[in-house]
């Protein structure tokens, strides 16, 4: 049985492309929109770069994000990040 290893405290996503986190330099993010909308995640390369890739999220949902840990996440809404890693 898989289960999810917390490696840092969850944090706030940042609203802005600018203002973009890499969640503590994380391979493995576990995203939770605890919103009753849906939420836009915004994945890129550079703070602010143009290459960003986009997935949604429905509301009250969460999702491990698999990345590169110099990739930054922002999102349209705030939603909590936190670096994960998985055991069994």
């Amino acid at each position: 049985m898989q289960r999810t290893k917390i490696i840092e405290t969850e944090v706030s996503t940042e609203t802005l492309a600018g203002s973009a986190s890499s969640i503590g330099s994380a391979s493995c993010v576990r995203l939770h929109n605890d919103t009753a909308g849906i939420v836009t995640v915004g994945v890129s390369t550079l703070v602010g770069a143009a290459s960003t890739v986009f997935f949604t999220m429905p509301a009250n949902s969460v999702e491990f994000l698999e990345k590169i840990p110099s990739d930054v996440i922002w999102t349209s809404v705030q939603i909590k990040a936190a670096k994960v890693g998985f055991t069994n």
